[in-house]
């Protein structure tokens, strides 16, 4: 499971067997998770998150989604 990203407590990821779904990452935290579709933005699991953690999840997915993309078409075009 490639690593995107590590920003403070998340970690940014995707399985290798998500490749034939539409670009997306899973966030991790402790015990927590969410999945965000990334092309349009959106949330679509939660497990354990606040809506304030989501708010900030999302903020650094703006700021880095064109690294996420670059990070899942790099695998995933060469799986």
């Amino acid at each position: 499971m490639p690593t995107a990203l590590r920003s403070g407590p998340y970690r940014f990821y995707f399985y290798s067997y998500d490749c034939k779904e539409p670009k997306h990452m899973h966030i991790d935290r402790d015990n927590l998770s969410t999945k965000y579709w990334l092309d349009p933005l959106a949330l679509a699991e939660n497990r354990g998150y606040t809506r304030k953690e989501l708010r900030e999840i999302e903020e650094i997915i703006k700021e880095n989604v064109e690294a996420l993309k670059n990070a899942w078409d790099t695998f995933c075009n060469n799986a």
